[in-house]
């Protein structure tokens, strides 16, 4: 009986370790390769302080800290759609597919185009709009569960779309372009301050996704069981909300928002962990996602730099077509 206990937790074991060595794998050949090669033991000198002409701005100043943000934002943006969709035991029910991360996108541009803000004032307008776009989805949802909550958040999206193309169109050419370029999903703006920011937030919001991890694995198993199992369900909902839509503004914010990441996570990290939710293992998820696809957007095309959002979009189309495709047969042959 405890080897059949302790079978999960090896799989598990096994699994988180796998996937965070292939995350480091992707971190190093994000700093390491691409058009200007460094070898490890000059990126060790240059860890070490040393000045390497032409490779200490390459490295220190644009790839390394593009690598860290897209670690951070994918790991942020995993564990984000990972509470969303088990929350509400719906894998659509992803920020960015609800309307969440277009909230954030709507107000940081107002901020941009409007206001001229820059830097803690975009990211301060992202979280803002993320937060109200959250209360007022769930305001109207009320009552209806978690596939109401959905239509909800996709009408929102369409509407705060066309929010941000207005916007646009309002914009001079120098703030359109900058905002055009966030809005793809780049990691190429990265720069040390948008990586301590997102950083510094994420020391404090990922240890209370340790807590979170308890509630949301009681929501997994619906309202009804889990208020008899002894969990304050409205409670719970509210202070995972609060910590998913945090985890889904902060990175957009920082990166823009990256399509799909936080989709595709929850999904991928369920199948790997035997169909239960993993915070960790989601984390883990989008963050080879975000690596993976930057690698892929900046060396696929010679000479050619593409947004890493529009790799991650590639990828996460067809599978949200395949997974409405799949539902809808699913509910047929029920």
């Amino acid at each position: 009986m405890r080897e059949r206990r302790k079978a999960p937790r090896r799989r598990r074991a096994w699994v988180a370790g796998i996937l965070g060595a292939a995350v480091a794998g992707l971190f190093f050949a994000n700093v390491l390769l691409g058009s200007y090669t460094v070898t490890v033991p000059d990126f060790l000198r240059l860890m070490g302080g040393a000045e390497i002409p032409g490779a200490s701005f390459i490295v220190m100043e644009n790839k390394l800290p593009q690598a860290l943000l897209g670690l951070l934002a994918g790991a942020s943006f995993g564990v984000a759609g990972a509470i969303f969709q088990a929350m509400l035991r719906n894998p659509l029910a992803s920020p960015d597919i609800i309307g969440i991360s277009y909230g954030a996108s709507a107000a940081a541009v107002a901020a941009i185009v409007v206001f001229g803000a820059r830097g803690a004032g975009v990211s301060l307008a992202a979280m803002g709009g993320a937060l109200v776009v959250a209360v007022l989805i769930t305001w109207l949802a009320r009552g209806r569960g978690g596939t109401g909550l959905i239509l909800v958040g996709i009408g929102a999206a369409a509407f705060l779309q066309a929010a941000v193309t207005f916007l646009l169109s309002r914009a001079d050419t120098g703030n359109a372009r900058d905002v055009m370029v966030w809005l793809s999903g780049s990691l190429a703006p990265a720069n040390w301050q948008r990586v301590a920011f997102l950083a510094a937030a994420l020391l404090v919001l990922l240890p209370l996704a340790g807590p979170g991890a308890r509630q949301l694995r009681g929501l997994a198993l619906g309202a009804d069981t889990a208020a008899g199992l002894g969990f304050n369900v409205p409670r719970a909902r509210l202070l995972l909300t609060l910590l998913g839509v945090l985890l889904a503004a902060l990175p957009t914010a920082a990166a823009g928002p990256i399509a799909f990441v936080a989709f595709l996570s929850g999904p991928i990290a369920r199948r790997l962990n035997n169909g239960a939710p993993s915070l960790a293992v989601a984390a883990l998820v989008g963050a080879g996602i975000v690596l993976a696809g930057n690698l892929a957007a900046v060396n696929a095309i010679p000479r050619v730099s593409l947004p890493v959002g529009v790799v991650t979009g590639a990828l996460g189309a067809p599978f949200l077509l395949w997974l409405l495709i799949s539902s809808n047969r699913s509910n047929q042959g029920g």
